[in-house]
């Protein structure tokens, strides 16, 4: 395990599988700027180790996910709007790095996900949620607004009603109404969360990279507006499919009847 700002988050890795932990449980895994930091970095080396096929964000302890922002610093670092501003800048390398990561990424979520926590896991490409998960988007409480790329992706997820209840009455659902509207993709008995996540993980981290992450530019790309979309990006990545070994694994492995061995070229 690798520390990152000052042990607040955390960084392993087994069998394919990069975790990431939000690691300050004592404010229930509230987002710090250093935090933000600490995962873009975790987020590079994660990209650049082809031994990680996917990536897991969860929190320590049991009560949050990442409860949203650290308020503790709210007063010093986004008192106005021109404070907003620089705060922004702080955190947008690693809010960046989270929506360009090009493996996949599965939000591990139990207890509160909330405001900016909400946030992260939605940039996640799928979340698993226990059944003691709490959602809610509680900025109109504090007199502050939810940023367009959020509200963008919150839109995507559960379209334009759910979102309009979500931000206009700051109120928290539970995972079975996550799940109904479409914020989470599956809710699990708390004490199976664990093994439901690392099982879908390792299924996925089985498969050939590359045609995971053509999946996932092909995806992205298509909830994008049309003058947005990098159809050439997603053209190469499936281009890159077809010439690369894996592809011949593939075939070679359906042929004699065997599980295909991937290496992600």
């Amino acid at each position: 395990m690798t520390q990152y700002a000052d042990g607040k988050m955390l960084a392993e890795m087994e069998d394919g599988v990069g975790l990431i932990t939000f690691n300050q449980p004592e404010k229930r895994n509230a987002m710090s700027v250093d935090m933000w930091r600490g995962m873009g970095e975790i987020l590079d080396a994660f990209a650049a180790d082809d031994a990680i096929r996917v990536v897991v964000l969860t929190g320590a302890g049991h009560k949050a996910f990442v409860s949203g922002a650290d308020i503790s610093q709210f007063e010093q670092q986004r008192a106005d709007a021109s404070a907003q501003i620089e705060y922004d800048r702080l955190t947008s390398a690693g809010r960046e790095k989270l929506a360009e990561f090009p493996k996949p990424v599965i939000a591990r979520i139990r207890g509160f996900c909330l405001g900016g926590g909400l946030g992260i896991a939605m940039q996640a490409d799928l979340r698993i949620a226990a059944t003691d998960s709490e959602f809610g988007i509680p900025a109109a409480r504090l007199g502050i607004a939810y940023g367009f790329d959020m509200v963008r992706k919150l839109v995507s997820l559960v379209g334009p009603a759910h979102a309009r209840t979500l931000l206009f009455t700051g109120s928290r659902i539970d995972a079975e109404e996550a799940q109904r509207i479409g914020l989470v993709n599956r809710v699990v008995p708390d004490q199976e969360l664990s093994n439901t996540v690392l099982e879908l993980a390792r299924r996925i981290a089985d498969n050939a990279p590359l045609s995971v992450m053509a999946a996932k530019r092909a995806v992205n790309e298509a909830i994008k507006s049309e003058s947005e979309r990098d159809a050439a990006a997603v053209h190469a990545a499936v281009a890159a499919c077809f010439d690369s070994a894996d592809y011949r694994e593939g075939r070679t492995a359906f042929m004699e009847k065997r599980t295909p061995r991937f290496v992600g070229r």
